[in-house]
């Protein structure tokens, strides 16, 4: 067995705006793990808001070792994680890797090994970062296929750019501030949201203001969904008073076995589920499909987003993820580039 990395720029098809950052590309990290005729394949999508970049996690695989005995994919896991630093990005694409690898081993799928199913998965939104009211038309025209939009929001405009999206559509939307709302004016922006034929709130305020959170979900008569506050299973007991969801991603919470226990805490705590994504490749994006039918909402576009996608993996038909049957995570490579297996 053999370790094998390689940093991969993606580039977006529009800057990527949210209320704290803006972006035109991302440096992401493809992991693998060879087995003779056998390839696991994972991805790494760091964020500065969690403290990580893709120089640092490169820095770290140069040390990275493999156990010497191959016994399996849990027992490896075990072995690497302590050497991971706490990098959750990294963390979630070697548990891709490995669950690809393993599955591919088995002869069976993933989304089968993890007892999921290629069927009974929602739609997915499509993504509008914050952008100029002059460009909203040519965004929802190329949202077209798809039936929910997830909208940025988290400006002083925020209403110009609901009322300006409602010019071109009526699609259902759920809005995601990034924490870029004040607990002053959030209210009776909910309210007025409320009209809109908007589905849910996403993290309207900083983490460390749950406080706050929980007086708006008082008074708000739409959903909150959690989104910088629910990093992992630990967290849901904290904050499930303050929200009434909670959006999962993989390159958050570590790994596909921490995203299936944050799904049985939320159901604990009778919280909705939505399983989300960074700005990534069709590798995480194919991965975090695999458990797609064991949530209540979806919003797995980070793929969509990108002009420069060099595997092909999972399939949007009718705006629904469609998983293949091809044993492993049934990734393929799109286009030849050095260093990409």
């Amino acid at each position: 067995m053999k370790l094998k990395y390689t940093k991969y720029r993606i580039n977006l098809a529009h800057s990527f705006n949210i209320s704290r950052s803006k972006n035109k590309w991302y440096d992401i990290i493809y992991v693998y793990i060879i087995d003779g005729e056998f390839i696991g394949r994972g991805e790494a999508a760091p964020n500065l808001r969690y403290n990580e970049s893709a120089d640092q996690i490169l820095k770290l695989l140069e040390k990275i070792h493999l156990p010497k005995e191959i016994k399996d994919r849990e027992s490896i896991f075990e072995y690497i994680l302590p050497q991971l630093q706490n990098i959750k990005s990294l963390e979630a694409a070697f548990s891709m890797a490995l669950w690809d690898w393993w599955s591919q081993r088995k002869g069976k799928t993933v989304y089968n090994m993890l007892g999921a199913d290629k069927k009974n998965i929602s739609p997915t939104s499509y993504t509008i970062g914050i952008t100029k009211i002059d460009d909203i038309e040519e965004k929802i025209k190329e949202s077209d296929p798809y039936k929910i939009l997830k909208v940025k929001l988290g400006t002083k405009n925020d209403k110009e750019i609901i009322t300006e999206i409602r010019k071109h559509t009526d699609k259902l939307i759920r809005v995601d501030a990034n924490e870029g709302w004040s607990v002053m004016d959030a209210v009776k922006l909910t309210y007025w949201l409320a009209d809109q034929n908007i589905e849910l709130i996403e993290q309207p305020f900083p983490a460390n203001k749950l406080n706050d959170t929980l007086y708006l979900k008082s008074k708000s008569p739409l959903d909150i969904y959690a989104d910088e506050n629910s990093l992992n299973s630990s967290d849901i007991s904290k904050i499930f008073k303050a929200f009434d969801g909670i959006n999962i991603k993989l390159m958050k919470c570590g790994s596909i076995e921490e995203a299936k226990k944050m799904i049985r805490e939320a159901n604990k705590y009778k919280l909705k589920v939505m399983l989300g994504c960074m700005v990534e490749s069709s590798v995480a994006i194919t991965a975090a499909s695999s458990i797609a039918s064991m949530v209540h909402k979806i919003d797995l576009d980070g793929n969509l987003l990108i002009t420069n996608d060099p595997y092909k993996g999972v399939l949007i038909k009718d705006g629904t993820l469609e998983l293949n049957d091809k044993i492993g995570l049934g990734l393929s490579l799109n286009k030849t580039k050095t260093g990409l297996i």
